[in-house]
């Protein structure tokens, strides 16, 4: 039986408008992500590897083309049913964080529940304790390490129990051996919580483990071959 597809783009552009003329970073993106499937997408810096996330999460809005989240049009929705698609349907996690610095761990991780209108304390704790900061719940995000900090951020990211997270180089900012524990976390946290991840990476050897990479190359995007020497793309 075939999984249900929760993302799927058709003909994706996005233009820039500029002095000397519009600039096209997307033309014509056709990407499917399915329902407890892990997939990348790689390719160099400039290559329109985060607008194509911007617009995946409803952060911006296509040029052309269209893009739905399981069967719904997001460029037929207005701004209050894309905010709530942002807050409640996908989970974002970012390279740099963006925790807010005047609020503790607890309090960002809590966020997006009372962003939503439906504050959800114990499963912020929950998610807290899973990804190993309970003793760090009252520390601001000044006092914690970079790896703490993404840490929190992925927690952040799942509080809403989101069906999708969007990843934008999630361990780009970190040492090695910090991105291999944050990133095996955020893949445990993924087999657990019955999610979809769309990871953005630079790192390609990692995003050659599994099966579904797909690489960014002058605003088309093609796939590729990953060895899949986990046995699987995502959860079974």
């Amino acid at each position: 039986m075939s999984k249900p597809v929760l993302l799927l783009t058709e003909k994706v552009r996005k233009d820039y408008p500029t002095p000397e003329g519009p600039i096209s970073v997307l033309k014509g993106v056709d990407l499917t992500l399915t329902q407890g499937e892990i997939a990348f997408i790689i390719g160099r810096s400039g290559s329109g590897k985060s607008t194509l996330l911007h617009l995946l999460g409803g952060l911006d809005r296509a040029s052309e083309g269209r893009i739905f989240f399981k069967g719904q049009d997001l460029g037929q929705m207005n701004e209050r049913d894309l905010a709530v698609y942002r807050n409640r349907r996908i989970g974002f996690i970012f390279q740099f964080f963006h925790l807010l610095p005047e609020l503790t761990l607890f309090e960002n991780v809590l966020l997006p529940t009372l962003i939503g209108g439906s504050p959800q304390p114990d499963q912020a704790r929950e998610l807290i304790q899973r990804v190993g900061l309970s003793d760090r719940e009252n520390h601001f995000p000044a006092e914690l390490s970079g790896g703490e900090q993404q840490r929190v951020a992925i927690a952040r990211a799942l509080v809403n129990r989101p069906e999708v997270v969007l990843c934008d180089e999630p361990t780009g900012n970190l040492d090695d051996e910090t991105a291999s524990v944050v990133f095996n976390l955020l893949v445990n946290l993924q087999r657990t919580e019955r999610l979809s991840l769309l990871i953005v990476t630079h790192d390609e050897a990692m995003a050659h483990r599994y099966e579904n990479v797909y690489r960014l190359h002058e605003g088309i995007l093609n796939r590729e071959t990953g060895r899949n020497v986990y046995g699987t793309s995502g959860l079974r």
